[in-house]
């Protein structure tokens, strides 16, 4: 009952743009993952930027069980079992950036998509988490089963063998 374990890992590319770019984008998350993208929506109207609210402005998918740990492994492939102290947070939840797609194994650029880079988030809970957000009968969840920065560095250390960078 107290293994952590990943939750759901969160791949998303932002392009900042409808259109062509944000196909390509999609391309690239459905050809690492395997799975199809949803589009990401501007909450808010920049004119600067270019951009108006409800305006598609990149994509990301959404992966749990298996298919997250495997996806995690490779991305940590990709940046050499590393990762740096200040990517985590309070309850040792960790984001991170690959600069190119075409580092990850079996990817081979293509001139027709172009050069994309992603940003990637990954949450870590125990069982029982469901508890703290289902709609009926919610409660806290004790401090002593909750995750935390020191816990999550160490169980990445001995599970996936991840050097954290301080």
């Amino acid at each position: 009952m107290r293994r952590i374990r990943i939750e759901k890992l969160v791949a998303n590319i932002g392009v900042g743009e409808a259109g062509e770019r944000l196909m390509k984008a999609a391309q690239v998350l459905e050809m690492l993952t395997k799975r199809k993208p949803i589009q990401t929506i501007s909450r808010t109207h920049n004119k600067d930027l270019g951009l108006r609210k409800g305006m598609p402005i990149g994509v990301k998918v959404t992966l749990r069980g298996k298919e997250a740990e495997e996806f995690f492994k490779q991305a940590m492939w990709v940046r050499q079992n590393q990762l740096a102290g200040y990517s985590f947070d309070h309850e040792g939840n960790c984001s991170f950036g690959i600069t190119d797609y075409t580092d990850f194994p079996d990817m081979k650029y293509d001139p027709g998509i172009g050069i994309f880079g992603l940003s990637v988030s990954v949450v870590f809970s125990r069982p029982g988490k469901r508890v703290q957000l289902r709609r009926r009968s919610r409660q806290n969840i004790p401090r002593r089963h909750r995750t935390d920065t020191p816990e999550i560095k160490r169980f990445l250390r001995e599970e996936y063998k991840i050097e954290v960078i301080e």
